[in-house]
């Protein structure tokens, strides 16, 4: 299936987790001195979900978003709240698997699971295939 999902996780927002923020650009030259200042809190659970009981995580695998930015074992932030349309990277279950692709729907209402690396395929989507879309992909967490 190219990008196929290893893990399910459910978010745990029983307590906040408080991180520093530091409200300044980051530079890719000399940082500023003035810059070492720490000016608030960030709750990262605030910050990126807006649908506790409509979110989950995934762990990603596969290279087949590659140029979406998912890169393998990327932990992807799932909201099923939200509506999809086309354009939007979604988690789809095909038969007994799940995956990670663009959705695209064409003028002629045809539905296309599209990868982002030109190595794969599009997956045409037809009547006879077991199909749901599970959610739209909000976040994707990659390690560096």
């Amino acid at each position: 299936m190219q990008c196929k999902i290893d893990e399910i996780f459910v978010p745990n927002l029983s307590r906040s987790l408080l991180l520093p923020l530091i409200l300044s650009s980051v530079s890719a030259g000399f940082p500023s001195p003035a810059d070492d200042y720490i000016e608030t809190s960030i709750d990262l659970n605030r910050e990126l979900i807006s649908h506790p009981f409509a979110t989950f995580y995934v762990r990603a695998s596969g290279d087949s978003m590659i140029d979406a930015g998912i890169r393998p074992n990327a932990t992807l932030i799932v909201d099923r709240a939200i509506e999809t349309k086309s354009g939007d990277i979604v988690i789809a279950r095909i038969g007994e698997e799940l995956c990670v692709k663009e959705l695209f729907i064409d003028d002629n209402g045809r539905v296309f699971l599209m990868p982002k690396n030109e190595n794969y395929k599009p997956i045409l989507i037809t009547e006879d295939l077991d199909f749901e879309i599970w959610g739209k992909v909000i976040c994707s967490i990659n390690k560096h």
